[in-house]
């Protein structure tokens, strides 16, 4: 067997179990609720869903862009659900999450892109759980400023965008995704003071000069998070892995982030953009913070 197609030891996710995962699931179902977790078949579902958080998928669960790394259906998406804010954010009530990250399928198909039903989704959050601190993963908007600033205004707690991968392979892994453009959304979400976040795959053809790159490419916008996780090719047809990583080029990687600057780095073999976003809330007080800002609006 092709050292390529046998997953090495490292790559050996836990298997989900335990009252607060099988809480979590039975909710899922319940609601009709879309996760990343599951259609992107994330590796740490079992542990993150155990630990009370969870990534929601808004907009449908059909993606108008074709990105040759991702597993999520492509196609011509359903008719939009405009009751869709206030049932996501039912369901989060009732699955008590401490935390949720909210994601979406591109929507290039609506003039703007989504960005009403995204901001509309993260009030109902805000509104009906306020005890539960709201990461957003938008798409790009198409670098239109007009739109992302409808959903900036509706005040998530961590704004969350990935780079995916390096400069050199963002035509041919993400097609109509564009590096500076990416860059561009987070140094938008950054100066209207957001704490900004990023994420970006291994072993999908990239060098170590790039790697070191846009590592500098984001901190010079001053992106507070960064994750690191390896690729995994979800079938045949999908982009070709390169190579698996090994936990010590991760925790190089990791070291090399942090003594540029980032406050927070999450590297490994399973990391994925949500891992251990809890925990990252509590480093940045979030949900302290907006208490206060909602005390000091009423006030």
């Amino acid at each position: 067997m092709s050292d390529l197609l046998r997953k090495p030891d490292w790559l050996r996710a836990k298997l989900p179990n335990g009252p607060g995962y099988m809480a979590t699931r039975r909710n899922v179902d319940e609601h009709s609720l879309h996760t990343v977790c599951e259609s992107a078949k994330c590796p740490n579902m079992g542990e993150c869903w155990s630990r009370g958080t969870a990534t929601v998928m808004i907009l449908g669960n059909v993606c108008t862009r074709a990105c040759t790394f991702c597993n999520i259906a492509t196609g011509r998406p359903p008719e939009l659900d405009l009751g869709e804010p206030a049932r996501v954010a039912d369901s989060i009530a009732k699955m008590n999450l401490k935390h949720v990250v909210i994601t979406s399928v591109a929507r290039d198909d609506l003039k703007d892109g989504g960005a009403s039903v995204w901001a509309a989704t993260v009030r109902a959050v805000h509104y009906k759980c306020p005890n539960t601190t709201v990461e957003i993963l938008p798409a790009d908007f198409r670098g239109k400023a007009e739109y992302l600033d409808i959903v900036l205004d509706a005040k998530p707690d961590i704004f969350n965008h990935n780079m995916e991968t390096v400069e050199r392979l963002q035509k041919p892994i993400r097609k109509t995704a564009r590096y500076d453009r990416s860059l561009w959304v987070l140094e938008h979400a950054k100066s209207r003071d957001f704490i900004t976040k990023s994420g970006i795959m291994l072993g999908i053809g990239e060098r170590e000069g790039e790697i070191e790159q846009l590592l500098r490419d984001l901190r010079k916008i001053d992106v507070n998070i960064l994750t690191i996780g390896q690729y995994l090719q979800p079938t045949k047809k999908h982009e070709t892995l390169d190579r698996w990583v090994t936990p010590e080029e991760f925790n190089h990687w990791k070291q090399w982030a942090l003594k540029l600057g980032f406050d927070v780095v999450e590297s490994g073999p399973l990391v994925r953009s949500s891992y251990h976003a809890d925990m990252q809330v509590d480093l940045f007080g979030l949900l302290e913070k907006r208490h206060a800002e909602k005390a000091a609006e009423s006030a």
